[in-house]
């Protein structure tokens, strides 16, 4: 088996940054009503700013599969071209249609050369789980490289006029016109952007990062939908479908919007985090003292005093200085966060070789967690 290394990495974030006063004015006013969640929702994340894929006038300037161009085209150097590349697996939770994948409109706009692609859908862990395909196909010497991204343009999704139609018939249905919660917060909490690893069997530059291992868990067979989509949940816990809706019910009740049930978000995501984390440490035999840095990907700031304080409680304790985020500066980008975390550090001229990097990433889908172990290494 080959040892597998990141020798590059590439970020792309679309257009200026978007201060929190700033956002809406290019989300929009629901109902042309100010947003009660807002403030609540900015004070508890710590989001300073964010970047959008689209101007004030709504107009979009790129697509989610462009925004992922964009960062692999940032991998090329003398050393690497387009038709270097051998596999491309890329990773999102909003792609631009239901069919093609992600990850063949990715390759679309390269116009590199024919290569295999892999396209991992889902919530977060779609970005580490593009990113553990790219691994085992170079570890298992089926590709000497593979080019690895992980994605959002959710953006478009938060827009009010995606809402104002099921706020309308609520008023006509002499309700209360007022977007819920579940939908409501998570216009002020995510992010577009784009980050893109270059993984190769032999380290190159002056600084490599050795993927050690990757592991992944989920707890879908214990707890019920908490984050969706494309679907309305049910009473007793389980999702219907878009398709079971008539087209009309779409647009009344939000059906595409992304939504969140906020309960169950607070009861699992910390105490599976800090189980599933201190399962894999040591099934690797690592404590938590040899780790140089720790890189978590958290939707807000308001779960970080929280981890830290349930990874101690498990036996896995990260000391403050171990963490390093850029939340604040990027806003939430879901599958392509630790993407962007990496590259920051990586850019950072903080790492030296010997260094080891936990990579983390939860989501709240269904409660899922993958997590990889970095070795900084000399060429």
């Amino acid at each position: 088996m080959a040892e597998v290394f990141i020798t590059r990495v590439s970020k792309f974030l679309p257009n200026s940054p978007i201060s929190n006063d700033e956002m809406e004015e290019y989300l929009g006013l629901v109902h042309n009503s100010a947003s009660r969640a807002k403030r609540i929702v900015l004070r508890n994340n710590g989001i300073k700013q964010r970047y959008y894929a689209f101007d004030k006038e709504g107009n979009s300037t790129h697509t989610n599969a462009q925004l992922t161009a964009e960062a692999i085209e940032g991998l090329y150097d003398e050393h690497f071209g387009p038709q270097d590349m051998e596999l491309l697996s890329c990773g999102t939770s909003s792609p631009d249609t239901l069919m093609p994948s992600h990850a063949v409109l990715v390759h679309g706009f390269l116009k590199n050369r024919n290569v295999e692609v892999n396209c991992a859908s889902g919530n977060c862990c779609a970005g580490m789980n593009a990113l553990k395909f790219g691994y085992l196909s170079v570890k298992s010497e089926q590709t000497k490289n593979a080019v690895c991204t992980g994605s959002e343009r959710t953006s478009s999704w938060m827009l009010a006029d995606k809402f104002n139609v099921e706020v309308e018939h609520l008023e006509k249905m002499e309700a209360t016109p007022i977007l819920a919660f579940k939908k409501d917060f998570l216009r002020f909490m995510l992010s577009d952007g784009a980050g893109a690893f270059l993984l190769e069997d032999k380290p190159r530059g002056t600084l490599s990062l050795r993927i050690d291992w990757m592991e992944g868990y989920s707890y879908a067979h214990e707890i019920e939908t908490c984050m969706y989509a494309g679907c309305e949940k049910e009473e007793n816990g389980e999702v219907k479908p878009w398709s079971l809706y008539t087209p009309q019910e779409w647009l009344n009740e939000s059906i595409f919007a992304i939504k969140q049930d906020t309960k169950l978000l607070d009861q699992y995501i910390l105490e599976k985090g800090a189980e599933s984390l201190k399962m894999a440490i040591d099934k690797h035999d690592i404590s938590s003292e040899e780790i140089d840095y720790f890189l978590p990907h958290v939707s807000s700031h308001y779960f970080v005093e929280g981890l830290g304080k349930s990874l101690e409680a498990h036996g896995a304790p990260m000391a403050p200085e171990k963490w390093f985020m850029n939340l604040a500066q990027v806003g939430n980008v879901g599958a392509g966060s630790i993407y962007l975390m990496v590259e920051e550090l990586f850019a950072s001229g903080k790492l030296k070789e010997g260094d080891k990097i936990l990579l983390s990433v939860p989501e709240s889908a269904r409660f899922s967690y993958t997590y990889a172990l970095l070795t900084v290494v000399g060429a």
